[in-house]
């Protein structure tokens, strides 16, 4: 393939997937705020229509802004292919750090802290904007700060070290470098998995041991029930950041944790939080997260394996804007460009993960409704949908492409039949 062939695929795709979520968001405003004037039946009696409309404008509200962010990442992104960003900026850096690894890392983290820096305004818009004016934000400024920059010295803590044996790899493993990379990214996961409960979550929370005995000895009851042992039940401060509401288990093996937002406990009643927990308890027992894990390994073998053929090939680079550079090495280039490019091939597949989750949901909501009340699990969610202003109308191709859950009618009539 020639280097013109390949921009003019590129440019083609990257069109292609402008034009489509353009299209998509468009259908979904469109059909959110014409059914915003009334509540669905199925939901009439129990959501106000003043939480219905402020979800529906709450929906309009993410839609405008999430195109803004897409008009711009778009932006940046032709600026580091087509136009020579990136090229800019591994010219900047060579003469300070030769050509050796130094400049590999150093491009990796040059490109990091500049997409994070033209980040910062549209995430502090999120939080005290977008998020203040319909009254989720909790989070003070300060907090936002410590939290930039604590995430800012993790990803340097562990990124740094991962990025430098993956081009060391690519550098010294010959043609199966990519399936090293495999090795070694997929044992990084894990490794994130262990420690992420007792390590680096709490660096931004609190977790505190769940102190309600009638509400622990019911979850309890729950786990004994579904043969689940975890290693504690906690209740963590997402409340000094969001209102919205949550809870989840972390972790694998004989660190799993169960965690409750204190929103979600402030909120729910103590047999709607049961059911909520069974529902994230059936994702285990199914082995929905190891199925995940298995899928997003295959894929992640799959696309190393192209990067191994890509980084070769003259045309890839050049067709992206890069010229490569006589005795300086490119694999930091071909990863960078790979990271920047694949999204934009990729989405057009977007529901194949969508199908999945979705179906995984309603599996996980039938496990629910086996081992508690039907009628709790719907009272929950339909908690759940008001609290957090989560549109009740969705498009139904929009949700296709975005939405790893079913819409909430679809969901709520599926639960509906177990109750009968």
């Amino acid at each position: 393939m020639s280097s013109l062939a390949f921009s003019i695929l590129f440019v083609s795709f990257f069109i292609l997937s402008l034009v489509l979520r353009f299209w998509l968001s468009s259908r979904q405003l469109r059909h959110v705020m014409a059914h915003r004037g009334a509540v669905p039946a199925d939901f009439a009696e129990k959501i106000p229509l003043s939480a219905h409309q402020k979800a529906a404008d709450y929906t309009a509200a993410k839609i405008h802004f999430g195109l803004l962010s897409l008009l711009f990442s778009s932006a940046v992104l032709i600026g580091f292919t087509l136009l020579g960003g990136l090229q800019w900026l591994a010219i900047a850096l060579l003469p300070h750090t030769g050509n050796g690894i130094a400049f590999q890392i150093g491009l990796f983290v040059a490109f990091a802290a500049v997409s994070g820096v033209l980040d910062l305004p549209f995430d502090y818009y999120r939080q005290f904007v977008l998020e203040q004016r319909f009254g989720f934000n909790k989070m003070r400024l300060r907090l936002w700060i410590t939290d930039t920059l604590t995430m800012t010295g993790l990803t340097l803590a562990f990124g740094v070290p991962l990025i430098w044996v993956v081009l060391l790899l690519m550098e010294k493993s010959g043609d199966l470098w990519w399936l090293y990379t495999w090795m070694v990214v997929i044992g990084f996961m894990w490794l994130m998995m262990i420690i992420s409960p007792t390590v680096i979550m709490p660096l931004f929370n609190k977790f505190e041991p769940l102190t309600d005995a009638s509400l622990r000895q019911r979850i309890e009851g729950l786990m004994t029930r579904v043969n689940f042992a975890s290693k504690g039940l906690f209740v963590m401060d997402g409340s000094k950041r969001s209102s919205h509401s949550n809870a989840y288990f972390t972790g694998f093996g004989p660190a799993k944790r169960v965690v409750f937002y204190d929103t979600l406990v402030a909120n729910l009643t103590e047999p709607e939080i049961e059911a909520v927990l069974a529902h994230e308890l059936g994702h285990f027992k199914l082995r929905h997260t190891r199925k995940r894990t298995m899928m997003m390994s295959v894929f992640l073998l799959a696309f190393l394996a192209l990067l191994g053929y890509l980084k070769s090939q003259t045309w890839f680079y050049s067709g992206l804007g890069f010229d490569p550079m006589p005795g300086v090495p490119n694999d930091a280039v071909a990863l960078l460009l790979f990271m920047l490019v694949l999204p934009v091939f990729t989405f057009l597949f977007s529901p194949l993960t969508s199908i999945s989750s979705r179906k995984h949901e309603f599996e996980a909501d039938a496990f629910a409704a086996t081992h508690t009340d039907a009628r709790d699990l719907i009272s929950a969610l339909v908690k759940m949908y008001e609290e957090n202003a989560s549109t009740l109308t969705p498009d139904r191709l929009h949700s296709t492409f975005y939405d790893s859950h079913p819409p909430a009618s679809i969901r709520i009539h599926q639960l509906n039949l177990a109750v009968r």
